[in-house]
């Protein structure tokens, strides 16, 4: 875009053009589609410049411009739209993956060695969870769960008792959790992995934000280290792609680029041109979704079928959470789920009834999506251990679209008339 002096345009305006040139694409004025495997260097002595920084050979020089490579390392479509993530959350560096799983698995991988100990929130994503618990054991990484009801000093005896506190590496935390919106305090994570950092090893707090996306909680504004996406959630808000997405600092976003670039799970062009059109209706989309589920959360709080509603704007003033809510959060998000009175049978019967809102997983998307996480999402976590965490056969999960709101309250009303 062009120079502007004196102003700070927001987010959702520099969504349409920052970053991007377009003089350098035939003054197209959207960025198009680079789809290209490699790229062409002017000189033997360029070639050798970008990949001695490329590679960390040397630092870059100051003024000196990265040039293209190799799709795996670096692409037009990701590097603009990982600097456009950044403006979001005010970080210094972002990486685009295939998946929000990539995104997540890539950060697990690059900070825990054989061990470390990784402390995490309970509940995460199913596929989260599966991946803490039955894959970094067999690489020889300890993990500890804790309830988003313990207070510091509870997790810190936690950490006490497994008799391997010294061993802490990451805090992991998944904030509101999926699918129980419960919150999780991201600064007393980061004062707890403060206490266990020493000069060998600094102690990790990296934060899903998924459920928030970019615009109602900033992780790296509360002491995390990196925060994470699944990008094909609000980010990409269609329903047609799927990413993921992280961010940090310059010195922990080498780290976890470098690693990308050996296992290969960065995004592809097209990817990269399909969430950087997302991100132009993201702030309008998320808004309006927000204002929905609002008024679904109302409905089913005065429902006779409906036992409990799990929801940000529904949190007490006299809850102990009020103003870690008030502090951490800038939204109710568009997130809830509810107890039905009854179990799998009223549940199956009230998702099986719906005509509007499709029953289907993922959440974020423009349309709105209902599911049954315990036999869904959360299928492969133990039964006793689903249940320990509210995941139980009564619950249900609704991410609200951008449909109207009285279509969308209409069509709850009427399957849970037929329960």
């Amino acid at each position: 875009m062009k120079p502007v002096h004196n102003h700070n345009f927001s987010p959702e305006s520099l969504m349409m053009s920052y970053g991007y040139k377009p003089e350098l694409s035939e003054g197209a004025i959207k960025c198009p589609i680079f789809q290209t495997s490699t790229f062409v260097f002017k000189n033997a002595e360029e070639g050798k410049a970008f990949f001695e920084v490329a590679y960390g050979i040397r630092e870059q020089k100051a003024n000196e411009e990265l040039g293209l490579i190799y799709s795996r390392l670096n692409n037009p479509d990701l590097e603009i739209l990982e600097n456009r993530l950044c403006l979001w959350d005010k970080a210094e560096e972002c990486a685009v993956f295939e998946s929000g799983m990539s995104a997540i698995t890539t950060v697990l991988l690059e900070f825990l060695k054989p061990g470390d100990l990784l402390l995490y929130s309970m509940p995460v994503y199913g596929g989260t969870d599966h991946f803490i618990n039955t894959f970094l054991p067999k690489i020889g990484i300890d993990t500890l769960g804790f309830k988003p009801d313990m207070d510091e000093n509870t997790i810190c005896n936690l950490l006490k008792q497994t008799g391997k506190a010294d061993k802490l590496a990451m805090i992991f935390v998944e904030t509101p959790a999926n699918p129980t919106n419960a919150i999780i305090d991201i600064e007393m994570c980061h004062r707890i992995a403060n206490k266990y950092t020493t000069d060998e090893q600094k102690v990790l707090t990296a934060v899903d934000n998924t459920y928030m996306g970019p615009l109602w909680q900033h992780p790296l504004r509360h002491g995390a280290d990196l925060v994470m996406y699944s990008a094909t959630k609000y980010i990409g808000g269609h329903s047609d792609v799927i990413a993921g997405a992280v961010l940090g600092n310059a010195v922990l976003m080498k780290r976890v680029k470098t690693l990308r670039t050996f296992l290969g799970n960065m995004a592809s062009p097209n990817t990269g041109w399909l969430l950087m059109r997302s991100l132009e209706t993201l702030k309008v989309r998320m808004e309006q979704q927000a204002k929905n589920a609002e008024k679904i959360a109302a409905y089913l709080s005065a429902h006779p079928k409906v036992e409990k509603v799990y929801y940000l704007g529904l949190i007490s003033e006299k809850s102990p959470n009020y103003d870690m809510y008030k502090r951490q959060y800038l939204s109710p998000g568009a997130m809830l789920s509810f107890d039905i009175k009854g179990g799998e049978k009223e549940a199956f019967v009230f998702l099986n009834n719906l005509k509007l809102i499709q029953l289907a997983v993922s959440l974020g998307s423009t349309e709105s999506l209902a599911e049954h996480p315990a036999s869904m999402t959360h299928a492969g976590i133990e039964e006793r251990h689903r249940i320990e965490m509210g995941i139980t056969d009564k619950l249900i999960r609704i991410s609200a679209g951008v449909e109207n709101h009285e279509d969308i309250v209409w069509d709850i009303d009427q399957a849970l008339e037929k329960v």
